[in-house]
């Protein structure tokens, strides 16, 4: 075989490490599309829950009892004594300014559920005083508005929870609940946009992010504009190979 003829043979170990590599950027372009039609329906289905009339919470918590999904849908709840009853204190960020998020205990009739966590706000560090704590007799009710929400699963990333401390990095609302004496609680929160404290005007309610990025489009095209220079390369590389 001359040397010309050679060349002009397809590099058969080449050719199949970028048919793998074209392959995977595909395959990876092809999943965002579909993550991309997900996320649509979410948001459709976030927008239609958040904005409608609030409901009674024991009415949506009764579904979560049947295996139901039951996040993002806007409720309202009676709370006896949420302006003054123990809290446990969550950490997190709002707009780059830590702080800590004040989480109590409601009692609600929701089929399997008599208890519910409320969010009550975000404090941030910047501000040492806290809402105050007293007994329950007599208690006022207050009326909360909000939105349900499922707890975010932890990562590698967060720290351990500190109950002795009363700090808590994740959301466990077993733990949680257990901690303040809540019983059978409902595997979601209520994040409260309305206050429970409008006289601690610190403790800033802080309902659903105005906007939830949806960038799935963007990482398809990167995937597959990755494919699209792979193939050309492998393409000049074989045009030069055939040329010389």
């Amino acid at each position: 075989m001359t040397e010309t003829a050679a060349t002009r043979r397809l590099p058969i170990g080449l050719t199949l490490v970028v048919l793998v590599a074209l392959a995977i950027l595909i395959a990876l372009g092809t999943w965002q599309l579909q993550r991309l039609g997900w996320k649509s329906d979410l948001l459709a289905q976030i927008e239609a829950r958040s904005t409608a009339e609030p409901v009674p919470a024991g009415e949506i918590l009764a579904r979560a009892g049947q295996g139901q999904d039951v996040g993002f849908y806007r409720v309202r709840l009676i709370c006896p004594g949420l302006d003054t009853a123990p809290f446990l204190q969550l950490y997190g960020l709002k707009n780059g300014q830590a702080g800590q998020r004040l989480f109590s205990a409601c009692p609600v009739e929701g089929g399997a559920y008599r208890s519910v966590l409320v969010d009550r706000g975000f404090v941030p560090d910047t501000v040492a005083a806290r809402p105050p704590v007293t007994p329950q007799r007599g208690a006022t009710p207050v009326e909360v508005v909000g939105l349900l929400r499922e707890p975010d699963a932890p990562n590698f990333v967060t720290p351990d929870n500190q109950p002795a401390q009363n700090l808590w990095y994740g959301s466990d609302v077993p733990a949680m609940a257990k901690a303040l004496g809540a019983e059978a609680p409902a595997p979601v929160f209520l994040l409260a946009e309305t206050s429970s404290n409008p006289d601690f005007p610190d403790l800033d309610p802080t309902p659903l992010p105005g906007e939830i990025a949806n960038r799935h489009l963007e990482y398809a095209l990167t995937w597959f504009g990755l494919a699209g220079a792979l193939i050309a390369v492998y393409a000049a590389m074989l045009w030069r190979r055939w040329k010389s």
